[in-house]
């Protein structure tokens, strides 16, 4: 696993974990899901701490993690040009390019159909700029 946007001199990596374990509760638990997913997904995915956040990045940015009070939220910069059968998008629709996915306290995500979204993130940023 690689990692980049090193702070204060820890890795990228290290600094996702200390963000998953300072949360202490279901979104610091929901996050760890959504990043062994995210890895599952795309074996090099590179791992990068940008804006306060984690970001997960394969030839550009995948999506970034962040934790609020009441979800977590997955963003996608190009979530718009995604294929979406299981409609997990649920934020930021009326974007014209990203798309998000919040998550709630006992909420569950379709696990294959994240990681559907994470390949397909990986294909269009191997691809170039997304269609017109």
């Amino acid at each position: 696993m690689e990692t980049s946007g090193a702070n204060q001199g820890q890795a990228a990596a290290e600094l996702i974990s200390q963000r998953i374990a300072e949360l202490g509760d279901w979104r610091g638990e929901t996050l760890g899901k959504m990043r062994q997913l995210i890895h599952d997904a795309d074996p090099e995915v590179v791992e990068e701490w940008k804006w306060g956040v984690p970001v997960w990045s394969h030839g550009g940015i995948l999506c970034t993690g962040e934790a609020y009070k009441n979800a977590v939220k997955l963003t996608f910069p190009r979530g718009a040009s995604l294929d979406d059968p299981a409609r997990l998008f649920n934020a930021s629709l009326e974007g014209k390019v990203r798309r998000a996915i919040d998550l709630h306290e006992g909420e569950d995500v379709d696990g294959a159909a994240f990681q559907a979204l994470v390949r397909q993130a990986v294909a269009l940023n191997g691809a170039g700029k997304s269609k017109p």
